[in-house]
């Protein structure tokens, strides 16, 4: 497949990387010109454990040249997708597949607002990446599950060829037919450590060897929980531990949360999309989420003091 990765940070580099090592025809765009210089020039450096590996893979500042894919994958952050869509206008061929693997809520119907509901899939992995450098990212792919899924839940022959050729290239995908319950399941795995980990500038060696911070996170899940049962959606699990224990599966001790890597690189958050989402829907269901605001009133402030005394 011809697939290209709009926001090719730490995530977006790790499973394009990994995809173009499977042999795809794989195209990589982050605005960063030194990230793109530099796969350019040496390669998408990989660390697995204690190895780098080199893969030959496309990096872009933009879309330009490209002509349309077969597949977009979306990683950028959630408050850049309607920019980011538009943007991509010319790699959007008449059979191109739209995904999102991104953090939080609204992104796909956000999507679907720019090039129609049809195109549109949806998806959630485990998978993670930390960016070390330019062109170089630890690759947390190893044991770590995507589901995908058609926005109405029906198993097509276009969503399971996207399932076995990610398989196939080492990301193991799996086809859900409950789209809208794994968005939630991702949601919940977000809200159990990415304001932590932003919070307390903790790796996850050092986030989970901590009861109290573990309290919280269970706090936080289950509220997300009961706003989810109070909206109809069915999830995975309605186990808080066992979410808790999913968000760490298989990722390294010196693992950081997008959102802990956004506020040391000064930029903000995707915290309304992630904890303030959870405040959010539990307003409109009358559900109340006292941990979740406390969490997002945390990492605004931490924002404001970051753009007011650390960019300025």
């Amino acid at each position: 497949m011809k697939i290209c990765v709009l926001g090719a940070g730490a995530l977006g580099s790790s499973i394009g990387g990994t995809l173009a090592e499977g042999g795809q025809d794989v195209y990589l765009i982050n605005q960063r010109a030194d990230h793109v210089n530099a796969i350019n020039t040496k390669g998408l450096i990989l660390r697995d454990g204690t190895n780098d590996r080199a893969v030959r893979v496309n990096a872009q500042t933009n879309c330009e040249g490209i002509g349309a894919v077969d597949l977009v994958i979306v990683l950028v952050k959630s408050f850049h997708t309607r920019n980011a869509i538009e943007n991509a206008s010319s790699i959007i061929g008449e059979d191109t597949l739209v995904m999102s693997l991104q953090n939080g809520l609204g992104n796909e119907e956000t999507i679907a607002e720019v090039i129609g509901n049809d195109r549109v899939i949806g998806g959630k992995t485990y998978v993670g990446g930390v960016l070390l450098g330019p062109g170089h990212v630890i690759a947390g792919t190893k044991g770590k599950i995507t589901f995908i899924g058609e926005m109405n839940g029906e198993k097509t022959k276009r969503i399971q060829r996207v399932a076995d050729i990610l398989t196939k290239c080492g990301l193991l995908t799996e086809v859900s037919s409950n789209t809208t319950g794994m968005i939630w399941d991702k949601l919940l795995i977000n809200v159990a450590t990415g304001a932590l980990c932003g919070i307390t500038k903790l790796p996850y060696g050092d986030l989970y060897q901590i009861p109290e911070i573990r309290d919280c996170a269970f706090e936080a899940i289950l509220e997300g929980i009961n706003v989810a049962k109070a909206n109809g959606i069915i999830l995975s699990t309605e186990d808080p531990e066992d979410i808790w224990l999913k968000a760490a599966a298989g990722l390294p001790y010196e693992f950081k949360t997008s959102m802990l890597q956004s506020l040391e690189k000064g930029q903000k958050t995707e915290i309304d999309y992630i904890n303030g989402a959870i405040v959010r829907w539990g307003e409109k269901s009358n559900v109340a989420t006292p941990v979740n605001k406390a969490l997002v009133a945390n990492v605004k402030g931490i924002e404001t003091w970051v753009e007011k005394y650390i960019n300025s």
